[in-house]
């Protein structure tokens, strides 16, 4: 289960109890943090934590700032700079480096429109989803947190937001989603300056384990505290089925040509073909090219196993495109010395992530610059 998930869950727990609550959540970082913009936690009136917004280091004083806030039953944005070595009360010597804003919103459960309310509508869906985040760094002004939420059909929003303020934010969360990467802009109206921290919220990966051996069993484990949902698929009913794979894991016991009949692909849908049986793979391998939507296809094997399925593929005519060539990766998984099924499944996960956030797997310290790149969280500045 995602964080957002659990959060939500202990959010309606805790309203089913009618126990006060305040959600915390980073809307920027200025230079290097554990978490980015998007992290939040849940605290509730008795100072109880679910989610993080750091590594460890800011929870602390964020739990006084975040009880502080429900007292008051305000909206409060609080600086922490964790580059000031001396600072004593995020802790000493943390060398991260960073400039880190966390909004504190109090959780009114008689407002259906409240931040945790409008955040329950992105878990149930399983669409890309603009999160819409209002406020202001000049700390004594109104902080207007959380306020709206959309995808590609439907918008979500707090009632009363100004009308070039809620026609801001539906262009820019267009944008988001069209662009598929999240944004911070900076509007301006007459004299008055508002900030802006528009989400993206994609939908857990699916991961289709097209084979259901002990090695998918770990693979589908170590997905799932991922936050992935994995679906397995097999012809063998004494293997597909619910006592060997727990958990929300589902379970299909198909004919590989079968195998799509029951699964809904999207550009998070990612499969691996790890049946140890040749024809099986080759079939559903068949099915699977040309779904252009895609991105990750993972063949468990030698080499020479991929290389006998393109010549028999090519003697039946079935030419493989540039695409599908550049989406299948086989053998599958990163070379990191794999040897045991929990390490093969480390490898194929890592390799899988890789390629989903567009990333070339290789350590960071190759890399030269930042970690995160800093363009992302600059603010773009538009005028209404």
């Amino acid at each position: 289960m995602r964080e957002l998930d659990v959060i939500i869950s202990k959010y309606l727990e805790l309203k089913s109890k009618d126990i006060g609550c305040i959600l915390a959540t980073v809307v920027h970082v200025e230079g290097s943090s554990y978490r980015r913009a998007g992290a939040r936690m849940l605290v509730d009136e008795f100072g109880n934590i679910t989610g993080a917004i750091s590594g460890g280091c800011l929870e602390g004083d964020a739990l006084k700032k975040a009880l502080f806030a429900l007292d008051r039953q305000e909206n409060r944005l609080v600086t922490y700079d964790t580059s000031d070595e001396d600072d004593a009360v995020i802790g000493a010597q943390l060398g991260c480096n960073g400039i880190i804003q966390v909004l504190f919103e109090p959780l009114d459960y008689t407002d259906k429109y409240n931040p945790c309310e409008l955040l329950e509508t992105v878990v149930k869906n399983d669409t890309a989803q603009a999160i819409s985040i209002v406020f202001d760094l000049e700390k004594h002004n109104e902080q207007l947190g959380t306020v709206m939420i959309t995808d590609k059909v439907q918008v979500q929003k707090k009632d009363n937001l100004p009308p070039h303020l809620e026609s801001a934010l539906l262009f820019q969360s267009k944008k988001v989603l069209e662009q598929d990467r999240p944004c911070f802009f900076e509007m301006e109206t007459g004299e008055i300056k508002q900030h802006i921290f528009i989400e993206l919220h994609q939908p857990p990966v699916k991961l289709i384990l097209v084979g259901a051996g002990n090695d998918a069993q770990i693979l589908a484990q170590q997905a799932e505290l991922l936050g992935w949902k994995v679906t397995v698929t097999d012809g063998r009913p004494t293997h597909a089925n619910k006592q060997r794979f727990t958990g929300a894991c589902q379970v299909i016991v198909a004919k590989p040509e079968e195998t799509l009949e029951n699964i809904k692909i999207d550009k998070q849908t990612c499969f691996v073909l790890m049946s140890h049986n040749y024809n099986y793979d080759l079939c559903v391998l068949k099915l699977l090219l040309g779904k252009q939507e895609i991105p990750y296809i993972g063949i468990l094997g030698p080499l020479k196993k991929y290389n006998q399925m393109l010549n028999e593929l090519a003697g039946q005519g079935l030419e493989v495109s540039k695409d599908d060539l550049n989406k299948i990766h086989a053998p599958v998984g990163l070379e990191i010395g794999a040897e045991t099924p929990a390490e093969i499944g480390l490898s194929v996960l890592a390799e899988i992530q890789s390629v989903l956030k567009n990333k070339n797997a290789r350590p960071l310290k190759q890399k030269t610059g930042p970690i995160h790149d800093k363009k992302e969280n600059q603010f773009q500045k538009i005028s209404i």
